[in-house]
């Protein structure tokens, strides 16, 4: 018998090595298909406490794995990667979505990274220019970004004080300008109404006529924040329900623990469910704070405003500083337009809104260069871990995750497919994360130094790049995206929608 040569040999050799891989593959059956072992990751979370609002999973011992911007694996299997991060003893959750901010600037954006926030939205204000707008933050900020149509500033753009209300010819231009921005990507519209008290009924319908056709919420701080009439919580909540079974609009009521609960709350709360029930697509959301804060030369300090709060001159404080005021300096401080802290809102309106169903999580506020603000601005979300799940125990922290991610997100996501892609933890969602100690995340901002950043949020990643880390804030990572809505083109315009309201109870 002739000798094999040896390239015969070897290559033999190479077949059957191939042939038995090949059967020791096939043999493991599901284990080919989820070897999570075998890849290399550009990012990987490995032990913690992974928890995802949508799909309820909560378990300790979990990986993830990040490829890129998305999240590729979440899994019990050993998995490696390029950046690897112990979270042993650490909940592993969706990045928060703060969904009633301001602009992103520059200062205040990273007290919102140290708070656990990866979205920061400017649903209260908001922008007129969203090209404008969106082009200043790009490339600049470390989370994600969006707003929405601010119709108080459009007001004021086109003439329109305050404490009149528009001319029909105006409401015409108001509603061109809110539907150009809408084509523009804004995801939605906001109203504060109580700073503006001329605006009339006819100017919120219409705008919910444009928030309906685009298929947008509509966001209210409502006419009323106190119980004394004439004009009181009830009131301002029953006016934008019977607008909005009127006209089809989903609307969300801003800080309802501030506007439309004081002093009201159970009934508040109450009358939203039972919207609700009767087929009104309506939310809320809330700070966890039991003071409110704004400008003292605004409407809000319009004479009355000491019965209407139940407050005095002691009862505000310049944010900022330790100053309470006195009848002489709030005259002073109102003419240079300061921000004040308002002692003026009962804790069990506060628990009422955290616990319910209905109503999310918001801060309200952003830092700004100088200091003068609410605490709310970099303590919100580590204030609602400390005090409403870790010491009050008002709700649980799977509930207080969905509070801050996942409800955010789904208010929006109807008309903006980038918010189907966060506020949870599953493969194929974008890789915005939070990493942090339930058991010593807190607030640290007071009234007195509202820019001390909160502790416990050990990591914070916002498209895949860590912005966060033990070490402290990576400054030079800047990878927010601007978070937009998808236009197709106007399907009908306002005419015809006004026209075509009879079919949805007019």
């Amino acid at each position: 018998m002739h000798d094999i040569p040896d390239i015969s040999r070897n290559y033999i050799g190479v077949v059957i090595r191939v042939v038995i891989l090949a059967l020791s593959f096939l043999s493991c059956g599901l284990r080919v298909v989820n070897a999570a072992s075998l890849a290399n990751y550009d990012i990987v979370i490995i032990g913690g406490r992974v928890m995802d609002p949508e799909t309820g999973l909560d378990k300790n011992g979990m990986n993830v794995g990040i490829n890129g911007r998305t999240i590729a694996v979440v899994t019990a299997e050993p998995i490696t990667g390029k950046t690897s991060i112990n979270a042993a003893g650490l909940v592993v959750s969706p990045g928060f979505i703060d969904i009633l901010s301001y602009d992103p600037n520059g200062y205040g954006a990273w007290y919102k990274v140290a708070d656990g926030v990866t979205t920061n939205l400017a649903m209260h204000g908001g922008a007129v220019e969203p090209i404008k707008w969106y082009k200043k933050f790009e490339r600049a900020t470390p989370v994600n970004f969006g707003a929405g149509f601010f119709y108080n500033s459009a007001r004021l753009s086109i003439g329109v004080n305050p404490y009149r209300s528009a001319t029909t010819k105006e409401i015409e231009r108001l509603v061109a300008k809110a539907e150009e921005a809408l084509d523009q990507g804004e995801l939605g519209l906001g109203m504060s109404l109580e700073y503006a008290p001329g605006t009339s009924v006819d100017e919120v319908e219409a705008m919910m006529i444009v928030a309906r056709r685009f298929n947008v919420p509509i966001f209210f701080h409502v006419r009323y924040s106190t119980m004394e009439a004439p004009g009181t919580n009830i009131d301002a909540l029953n006016e934008v329900i019977a607008l909005a079974k009127k006209t089809g609009a989903s609307i969300h009521v801003d800080h309802i623990n501030s506007t439309g609960g004081t002093f009201s709350m159970a009934a508040s709360l109450g009358l939203i469910k039972k919207a609700v029930e009767d087929g009104v697509d309506i939310t809320a959301c809330t700070y966890p704070y039991p003071f409110w804060a704004t400008y003292l030369n605004s409407a809000r300090f319009d004479d009355g405003w000491q019965k209407r709060f139940r407050i005095t001159y002691g009862d505000l404080q310049i944010g900022g500083t330790t100053e309470r005021l006195t009848e002489e300096s709030f005259a002073r401080y109102r003419k240079a337009g300061k921000l004040a802290v308002a002692y003026a809102i009962p804790e069990d309106d506060v628990t009422g809104a955290v616990s319910s169903p209905f109503v999310m999580i918001g801060s309200d506020g952003i830092m700004e260069p100088g200091n003068n603000n609410h605490p709310r601005s970099a303590g919100t979300f580590a204030r609602a871990l400390r005090v409403y799940v870790r010491e009050n125990k008002t709700i649980t922290l799977m509930e207080a995750i969905n509070k801050m991610s996942l409800m955010p997100a789904k208010r929006l996501e109807p008309a903006s497919a980038q918010m189907r892609k966060k506020g949870r933890l599953q493969p194929g969602m974008d890789a915005d994360i939070v990493i942090f100690n339930p058991d010593t995340v807190t607030d640290t901002a007071t009234v007195e130094r509202p820019n001390s950043f909160s502790k416990g949020f050990e990591y914070v990643i916002v498209n895949g790049k860590i912005v966060k880390d033990p070490k402290g804030l990576r400054k030079k990572t800047r990878p927010g995206q601007g978070i937009r809505t998808e236009r197709s083109g106007k399907s009908h315009g306002y005419e015809q929608a006004v026209a075509g309201m009879d079919e949805i109870g007019r």
